[in-house]
């Protein structure tokens, strides 16, 4: 058995509250008022093996919630990077999982909204769509909302044929101009063929590489 030694609220985040423990494997929980309620915790209480790990994982979760919390108030994340993030604090996977998954239920996190305001943000900035899916795979955006975000682009020719008056300025272009226009131009993630229509345009031939 385990037995509860004090039980206090924390002085620096309401709410919470510290369990001192005496006899068992965690020295001190912190918990919220909820598991004070759900588990009857008060000085003195003594708790058995099982009673002592059901509040060790709901500490862990809470745990895990507030964390989430906190960093989806600080900028929003899609659930992978999120999950990733949390382990990367030494939650625990499933608590990390588990606290994902309820921010997704109420609503706070929903990756293909981040998908397609990422898809805004690059777009806006002049990128194609191979930089957007570059994105989405680094920012662990769930694939399943890729190809409906990415409805939201806009047909490549407006921004192609913009970046590529900002570099050649109305010049007749030479071989290594083009090489170097078009190499940017992929580097923003434009396929060859939309380069190579967007430098037609402009009066240019290109072929494929």
């Amino acid at each position: 058995m385990t037995r509860i030694t004090r039980l206090e609220p924390s002085k620096h985040i309401r709410g919470r509250f510290l369990v001192f423990l005496e006899g068992g494997e965690e020295s001190l929980l912190k918990v919220t008022e909820e598991e004070v309620l759900r588990f009857a915790l008060h000085t003195g209480k003594e708790l058995d093996d099982a009673a002592l790990a059901q509040l060790i994982r709901a500490a862990g979760l809470s745990n895990a919630k507030a964390t989430a919390a906190r960093m989806i108030g600080a900028r929003p994340l899609a659930k992978g990077e999120l999950i990733h993030r949390l382990i990367q604090k030494k939650i625990p996977s499933d608590c990390a999982q588990a606290a994902a998954q309820w921010l997704e239920d109420i609503g706070a996190i929903d990756d293909l909204a981040y998908a397609k305001m990422l898809v805004r943000h690059y777009a806006a900035r002049g990128y194609g769509p191979r930089k957007i899916r570059d994105e989405f795979f680094k920012r662990r955006v769930s694939r399943d909302c890729w190809d409906q975000a990415l409805e939201e682009l806009e047909a490549p020719d407006d921004a192609i044929d913009r970046l590529i008056e900002r570099k050649l300025r109305g010049n007749v272009p030479n071989r290594k101009e083009l090489n170097r226009v078009s190499a940017y131009l992929a580097r923003r993630g434009f396929s060859w063929e939309d380069i190579r229509e967007g430098l037609a345009r402009y009066g240019a031939g290109l072929e494929e590489p």
